[in-house]
């Protein structure tokens, strides 16, 4: 039998990234919480828990913590069928979603934000690279994810969302001191970029669309959406922006895209368990149609 005020530690430990508040929020002390993590893995056999700022989950233990999401699910279905164990099971549900940072920026939170309101579930957002975020469902790290990856995971069901569209764009000033002979393999080695983070490609597969060729050029490192339009802005750089966040900075003349029309299309998918989605469908009708509404179809 599964340990479930045990089970339960170890979620909220995770959840809020520390044995203080985890014991905050289950209404017992540190000690009792430590305890129950520590002799349940101790029964297992496993660490569930890195322990540090903040604390994490390793993998046996994200595959514990999504455990406990279908049971608070679960506990909800009950509840609507015997309101009177409310007092006894009732508890806030947080629900993990993994999506790319872009999506976040622009449209993504509009799209939950009709669930949100309607519901009293509560959400975790792991943000990671689209062509990435498929991978924190195979470990399962979330129970969704807006991920580049379109076929389906093991154990869940994928939905075509549309493509974000990116332009490739600069300041003024910066266009004119790099590309003003035009923007050829050889100005773009000059030209220092814009990058997210060593899993960012945007920027390599517009160069590689524009050019026909893979072509080294330097970059600065900037882990932030509004923060690669404002460095754009600023002319630190050039970039690939979605398009929804610089249009109002081309038409005041703030940015300029680069190579005009060469825009770069990022196809996007809602991909999420089947035991998720059984029961949280509301979750994504939502997700689906703002993509349908806000994405290039």
């Amino acid at each position: 039998m599964i340990d479930y005020p045990a089970a339960l530690a170890v979620a909220m430990v995770v959840e809020t990234g520390s044995f203080e508040r985890a014991a905050r929020a289950l209404n017992i002390t540190s000690s009792a919480v430590s305890q129950r993590v520590k002799q349940l893995e101790e029964r297992l056999g496993v660490v569930l828990i890195e322990r540090g700022t903040p604390c994490t989950a390793t993998e046996k233990g994200a595959w514990l913590c999504r455990h406990i999401e279908h049971v608070g699910m679960l506990e909800r279905e009950l509840l609507q069928q015997i309101p009177g164990l409310a007092g006894a099971a009732e508890r806030r549900v947080t629900l993990s979603i993994a999506a790319n940072a872009d999506s976040v920026g622009t449209w993504f939170l509009e799209a939950i934000a009709p669930f949100t309101r309607d519901s009293d579930y509560l959400i975790n957002i792991a943000i990671d690279d689209e062509g990435h975020t498929a991978e924190w469902l195979e470990r399962g790290r979330v129970l969704a994810a807006v991920t580049a990856f379109g076929e389906p995971v093991r154990g869940c069901r994928v939905t075509p969302l549309g493509a974000l569209r990116y332009q490739a764009t600069a300041s003024p000033a910066f266009f004119a001191r790099y590309f003003a002979d035009g923007v050829t393999a050889a100005s773009i080695k000059d030209a220092p970029a814009l990058t997210f983070n060593h899993k960012d490609r945007l920027q390599q597969d517009w160069v590689r669309l524009v050019t026909g060729q893979a072509v080294a050029f330097p970059t600065h490192w900037l882990p932030s959406t509004q923060g690669f339009v404002d460095a754009s802005v600023a002319g630190i750089g050039w970039a690939l922006n979605p398009v929804p966040l610089v249009a109002g900075h081309l038409e005041a003349g703030r940015l300029v895209e680069i190579v005009p029309g060469a825009m770069l299309d990022v196809p996007l998918f809602w991909q999420v368990s089947r035991f998720a989605a059984d029961r949280l469908p509301e979750l994504t009708q939502s997700v689906v149609a703002a993509g349908r509404r806000e994405l290039v179809q």
